[in-house]
């Protein structure tokens, strides 16, 4: 079809009539105009097609139409008919830009959420009748002439009202059936693409709505920066914790000491297998919700570790662990964990001192260790990724953290505040959905990047 290809899109009957989405596009425009159909039968009946009263119901169907647009569910009906009729296809069931999403090839299929929606929605149903009526009238009466046209070009003699309007000649007949079969293609193709351009600036997204559909796209890629934030801290210290126990076996030539060691191996990377599942269970939306993840009161199993790892640690503890906020206990545990890893990666097994403080729904958390002999590690740990996932946790729930050295110490310090009246948690500013500032189940991660 090159040729085809060089004419005006709107000229390309012969491809137009082979696609499906044409007779979609003329089968939505028809289911348009049932109301004035149904009033057409009334009044002035199938006889009246060619009379002018026939105008009327035209005009009779639209103050229901114009209540019916008042619903909200009328514009969520009317997009989901645009969407699956206008642009059939799997793309118009499931949108590419993620989940939930309601905005899709300019059509928005969202119940409407204030006046300015259902005014549009009122001249889209007014729209749709129109031209839904014309597109019906004008099929009906250019199939009933082709055919009679052919059938008097036959035989001579008319066999519908339109007779007295028909040539008799054959060769006029057979001329006037192919203009009237040219138009009814024109009718039936053309009119579906003008509903399609109507549809999507009357039935397009409000500002409203490419809002939050921005804000979809933007939680999605946070949730994928968090997750990635879990697995580095997790998988990270189970793996430093192994490295750091055998190399300390090794050396020590004890088969107590190996034993322990091996012990301690396989305990941090049994956590790290369960948090990798936990996320994989996130990242697969039909598997069941993955069990809470650990928060700042089973900090003893991280300073267990540490020492299994031959860190000499001491702790201060003070306040209800167990009655911080959700977020705040989870995101210390992170922190708490990025720290001690920290230190048994680039200081070895050292003297650690690890200070938690909980109190009016906050906690000040402090870890302090020698710095390494070597300035350049110390230098290198400065710019980490894990101490800049920590200072960015920290932000996140509207805190503070501070990584560096305090005269002949490496200190990691991090104040996380109680969350601010109203519920939720901030993010520089932003408030930050509740499913993922307050879930219950600890499904989400609230902070941290990889």
């Amino acid at each position: 079809m090159p040729a085809l290809s060089l004419l005006p899109r709107p000229l390309r009957m012969p491809g137009a009539l082979v696609r499906a989405v044409t007779y979609t596009r003329w089968l939505h425009l028809l289911i348009g105009s049932l109301p004035a159909v149904v009033c057409s039968f009334v009044y002035p009946g199938w006889i009246g097609l060619l009379e002018p009263g026939l105008l009327w119901v035209l005009v009779l169907p639209l103050p229901l139409l114009w209540c019916a647009a008042i619903l909200p569910d009328a514009r969520l009906a009317e997009g989901l008919q645009a969407r699956l009729m206008l642009r059939p296809g799997p793309h118009a069931r499931h949108s590419p830009e993620g989940a939930g999403t309601t905005v899709h090839d300019g059509l928005s299929a969202a119940p409407s959420a204030s006046w300015n929606d259902r005014a549009r929605t009122a001249l889209w149903l007014t729209f749709r009748h129109q031209l839904g009526f014309a597109v019906a009238w004008s099929s009906v009466v250019l199939t009933t002439a082709v055919v009679d046209l052919l059938v008097t070009a036959s035989s001579g003699a008319p066999q519908t009202e339109l007779g007295p309007f028909l040539p008799s000649e054959p060769g006029q007949c057979l001329l006037l059936a192919a203009a009237a079969f040219t138009t009814l293609v024109c009718v039936v193709v053309l009119p579906g693409r003008v509903a399609l351009a109507a549809a999507r600036l009357l039935l397009g997204p409000s500002p409203t709505e490419l809002l939050a559909a921005a804000e979809e796209r933007t939680e999605a890629m946070l949730e994928r920066s968090r997750l990635a934030g879990e697995l580095h801290d997790s998988i990270g210290h189970a793996l430093t914790l192994s490295v750091v126990q055998a190399g300390a076996a090794r050396a020590a030539g004890s088969p107590e000491f190996t034993e322990r060691a091996l012990s301690a191996i396989e305990s941090s990377g049994r956590e790290a297998l369960e948090d990798l599942e936990r996320v994989l269970r996130l990242l697969r939306e039909d598997a069941p919700r993955p069990a809470s993840r650990p928060g700042v009161e089973d900090a003893g199993r991280l300073l267990a570790s540490a020492r299994a790892a031959g860190a000499q640690v001491t702790e201060r503890i003070r306040g209800p662990l167990g009655d911080l906020p959700g977020p705040v206990s989870r995101e210390g545990y992170r922190i708490l964990q990025e720290a001690l890893t920290n230190v048994l990666r680039h200081a070895g097994p050292v003297p650690v001192a690890v200070s938690l403080e909980a109190g009016g729904g906050g906690l000040e958390l402090e870890v302090r260790n020698p710095l390494p002999e070597s300035s350049t590690s110390a230098a290198g740990r400065a710019g980490g990724r894990g101490l800049r996932g920590i200072r960015e946790r920290a932000e996140l729930l509207g805190g503070r953290a501070e990584t560096g050295p305090a005269g002949d110490e490496w200190r990691v310090r991090a104040v996380l505040p109680q969350a601010p009246p109203g519920g939720g948690l901030r993010e520089r500013g932003r408030r930050l959905p509740e499913s993922v500032a307050s879930s219950p189940d600890g499904a989400r991660s609230t902070g941290g990047t990889a």
